[in-house]
């Protein structure tokens, strides 16, 4: 969890610089974002107090970038602080949100920016409701409040790769690298690299069901790796790298059939991807979780995943971001 100190920590290491995942030029995002969107979360403008009915608003749901729609809090962690802007005591998870010093207007505080794309969303005090003591102070022009989200788990080879792909997807709001299939508790890379868990690699994702549908994910899963090849995709061999799909309902078992049958029927070919029960997912150590974004020079990210991201671009624009 965020505390106070570890927030000051990271807005005041001058060494550090953003992996942003969601980059566009500043007149592009003037394109895509209402004026008043734009102002606050690309130039860092400031919302006029109690300008928007979301302080008030506490029914259930979730918030996410208005820029970018990363999942960023949830309501079950909003509040009244009478402030004139939407408050939350913490974020969705640590890694949703970058920190900045701030001392413009003559104050010294800390402004809370989407670590995916980078807008700016408000600022964080240290004066909120136990057990954290924070206060993110959000403008509500930076958000979007949604009902539902929707969480799948699936495998397709190296999950640099799918991870990469998947974060690139309209509708997704969060994609978390890690381990699921085997039977050892809290596996870590090593073990899983040298075969001695049966895990595979996988991701987590978090999707809006109103953008993107269930059976939709699961389609574009099977187009964006070879699902016809056992326990390997490409150079990368081995049984963490099997293609899987884990389901947690029997409705869902039969939406990801049904998506099997329609792939193997037009490509002709027998499809070996997993269908298999979610037991437990398990996350991937932190240097993985946004891997490409952090690395993208490195020769497996340019020779491996950027082809990858480029035919995604090109065969299923409609779904990219």
């Amino acid at each position: 969890m965020n505390s106070w100190n570890l927030i000051l920590k990271r807005a005041n290491n001058k060494d550090f610089k953003p992996f942003i995942k969601f980059n566009k030029s500043s007149e592009e995002w003037e394109k895509l974002l209402p004026k008043e969107v734009f102002d606050v979360t690309r130039l860092g403008l400031t919302e006029s107090a109690y300008s928007s009915k979301m302080c008030n608003l506490f029914t259930p749901g979730y918030y996410i970038c208005s820029n970018c729609e990363s999942l960023l809090f949830t309501s079950a962690k909003k509040f009244q602080s009478n402030t004139g802007w939407p408050s939350f005591s913490t974020p969705f998870k640590e890694e949703s949100l970058n920190f900045f010093n701030d001392n413009s207007l003559g104050l010294e505080r800390i402004e809370v920016r989407c670590a995916t794309c980078d807008a700016h969303l408000g600022h964080v005090f240290n004066d909120g409701p136990a057990p954290s003591n924070l206060r993110f102070c959000i403008n509500a022009l930076a958000l979007k409040k949604i009902e539902e989200i929707y969480e799948t788990i699936l495998g397709g080879g190296c999950f640099w790769c799918t991870e990469a792909i998947f974060r690139n997807v309209k509708g997704v709001l969060d994609v978390e690298s890690g381990y699921s299939g085997g039977l050892l508790e809290n596996p870590d890379y090593k073990s899983v690299s040298l075969e001695q868990t049966n895990h595979a690699e996988v991701i987590k994702i978090t999707f809006n069901p109103q953008i993107i549908s269930f059976s939709e994910i699961i389609n574009l899963h099977l187009a964006t790796h070879d699902p016809t090849t056992l326990n390997s995709q490409g150079n990368d061999t081995g049984k963490r790298y099997r293609s899987i799909i884990f389901y947690k309902t029997p409705a869902e078992k039969i939406v990801i059939q049904e998506e099997i049958i329609k792939k193997e029927k037009e490509l002709g070919k027998k499809i070996v991807t997993e269908v298999v029960e979610l037991k437990r997912f398990y996350k991937a150590e932190d240097y993985h979780q946004d891997y490409y974004y952090k690395n993208s020079s490195l020769p497996y990210c340019r020779v491996v995943i950027a082809p990858k991201l480029k035919k995604l671009q090109k065969f299923y624009k409609k779904f990219t971001k």
